[in-house]
């Protein structure tokens, strides 16, 4: 059985977070192949339903404005995504923290404008694949 994940992004900049195992997930980011991450983070299927939930209620939302998410509360908090509108879809903000520890270096990157409908696609189809 293929495991739960997401990618956004294209084939230049893309960013992937995939379940391995039970509390355990890969992401990875990559921007044009000069700057990459790639770690572990230990997330339950719980903190990855809600973090999906999150974002599919501001791509539901009609106002189309901007809006963050994190994948966890805190400050161990591995991930975040910050959704600027642009045209039809989201322009999104990432935000890395591998190990979630604020003595490693975070990685930054933007990714291009993904369509509303594609995005919400994407959260819906790692939201179904969770709960259950």
């Amino acid at each position: 059985m293929e495991q739960p994940r997401i990618r956004l992004g294209n084939d230049d900049v893309w960013l992937e977070l995939a379940r391995t195992r039970t509390d355990s997930w890969q992401i990875t980011a990559d921007w044009s192949s000069w700057l990459t991450a790639d770690f572990t983070a230990d997330l339950s299927a719980e903190e990855i339903v809600d973090f999906a939930a999150r974002m599919l209620s501001h791509l539901r939302a009609p106002s189309g404005g901007r809006f963050s998410a994190a994948v966890t509360p805190g400050r161990n908090n591995p991930l975040t995504l910050k959704a600027e509108p642009v045209g039809d879809g989201f322009a999104l903000f990432v935000r890395l923290t591998p190990n979630g520890d604020d003595v490693v270096c975070h990685l930054q990157m933007e990714i291009d404008p993904i369509a509303t409908s594609e995005l919400r696609e994407t959260f819906s189809a790692l939201h179904a694949a969770l709960a259950v």
